[in-house]
C-alpha cells in the first residue's frame, strides 16, 4: 500500500503528491481541460479516468519496446505512482501527418503524410506561450546539452515507431503527439502523460478526430471521443 503525502505540484491537468519513497511521487489525473495555453477552460467529464488508464497502458508498451520510462504502477483509477523525475523543460512533438499547428505556420495541406516523422522541439515555458525552438535556442538558453538533444530525438522517434503500429491495429491515426522526458538517476527517461491530451488521433475509417481537438475547435462529443479511445486502447470504459 502506497500512502500518499503532501500535494507538491498542480498543473493544468494533474496533481503530484508525495510517496513514501523520495524517489516517487502519485500523479492524480483531472477532468480540467484547457486549451490554447490555457486561455479556454472546461471540464471532460470522467477525462482523468481514461488519461490515467491509456497512459499506463503505452507507458507499459514503450517499457517492452525499450524505451525508459517513469511509470512504476497504476494506484487507482485516477492515480499513478512514477519515479520523480527532474524535468527537461523541451517538449518533443513527433509529427506524422500535417494538422494543427504545422499546417497554419507553413501553409501545408492538413493531412499530407510526413515521411519521415517530423521532431520539434518547444521550450516548456507558460508565460512564454510554448515557443517552437531549434536546437542552436536549446544550446543558447542551457536548457539541454547536445548528447541529451540527440537522446530526446532518438526516444521520440522510436516510441513513434512502437506506437504507430499499434495505433494502427486499433483502427486509428497517430496524427502527432507530445513527449515529456526527465532525468532519473541521471538517466533520460519518458514522464508525464500520453493520452487523448497529448496525442492528435485520428479516426482511420472516418477521419474524426479522438482526441482534445474535439474540445479545442468546439466539435461536440468530447466525452465520447476519450471513451472510445480507452475502448480501443485498454478494451475497457471508465466509469
Amino acid at each position: 500500500m502506497v500512502t500518499k503525502g503532501e500535494l507538491i505540484y498542480e498543473g493544468k491537468a494533474k496533481k503530484l503528491f508525495a510517496a513514501d519513497h523520495p524517489d516517487r511521487v502519485i500523479q492524480y489525473f483531472k477532468d480540467d481541460a484547457t486549451a490554447f495555453n490555457a486561455q479556454k477552460r472546461g471540464t471532460i467529464v470522467g477525462k482523468g479516468v481514461v488519461n490515467n488508464k491509456v497512459s499506463e497502458r503505452l507507458f507499459r508498451l514503450l517499457e517492452e519496446g525499450g524505451v525508459p520510462t517513469h511509470f512504476i504502477e497504476r494506484l487507482s483509477d485516477r492515480e499513478m505512482l512514477t519515479k520523480r523525475v527532474v524535468i527537461v523543460p523541451i517538449e518533443v512533438v513527433v509529427r506524422n501527418i500535417v494538422a494543427g499547428s504545422l499546417a497554419k505556420r507553413l501553409g501545408l495541406k492538413e493531412g499530407d503524410t510526413i515521411d519521415p516523422p517530423l521532431v520539434e522541439f518547444y521550450y516548456k515555458n507558460d508565460a512564454l506561450g510554448d515557443p517552437l525552438i531549434t536546437d542552436d535556442h536549446v544550446r543558447l538558453l542551457k536548457l539541454a546539452t547536445p548528447a541529451v538533444v540527440r537522446d530526446l530525438k532518438d526516444l521520440a522517434l522510436k516510441a513513434n515507431r512502437i506506437l504507430t503500429p499499434f495505433f494502427k491495429e486499433r483502427k486509428m491515426l497517430l496524427v502527432d503527439f507530445k513527449l515529456e522526458f526527465g532525468v532519473y538517476h541521471n538517466k533520460l527517461i519518458l514522464a508525464d502523460e500520453i493520452s487523448p491530451d497529448t496525442c492528435r488521433f485520428w479516426d482511420m475509417a472516418t477521419g474524426e478526430s479522438m482526441d482534445k481537438d474535439r474540445f479545442r475547435k468546439d466539435l461536440g462529443k468530447v466525452e465520447e471521443a476519450y471513451q472510445e479511445v480507452l475502448r480501443r486502447v485498454c478494451g475497457t470504459e471508465a466509469g
